[in-house]
């Protein structure tokens, strides 16, 4: 078993085309024995956004702190503390912050040896 501080971990730029005031943290990973799942804590800063993306898998989202939105190809959805998202395989998707806090958001997705994570 592994046991971390989410604090303990470093919170590092995401610097994508297309990413604003955003910050990963990788809490878990194959580097600590999981065989199947990463698990990423995101920050957004107030206006932050993540770049609008697609890829080939799924990931799942719980809404940690703060406020914002979730932006699809054809939609807008409004993201709040408690907030569970399902982004199904090659959906464009976007996250934005846009309220005046911090918005932090777990993510979860499957490990692919051959994708950038």
């Amino acid at each position: 078993m592994v046991l971390k501080s989410i604090n303990a971990i470093e919170a590092k730029p995401v610097n994508m085309e297309g990413a604003k005031n955003v910050k990963k943290r990788l809490l878990l990973s194959e580097a600590d024995g999981a065989p199947n799942f990463r698990m990423r804590l995101f920050e957004l800063e107030k206006g932050g956004c993540t770049p609008f993306h697609a890829h080939p898998y799924e990931h799942e989202v719980l809404i940690l702190e703060g406020k914002g939105e979730l932006v699809g190809k054809e939609q807008q959805w409004p993201l709040q503390v408690g907030s569970v998202v399902l982004v199904p395989p090659n959906e464009e998707h976007q996250f934005r912050n846009t309220g005046d806090k911090v918005l932090k958001l777990i993510c979860l997705i499957p490990i692919l040896k051959e994708a950038n994570q």
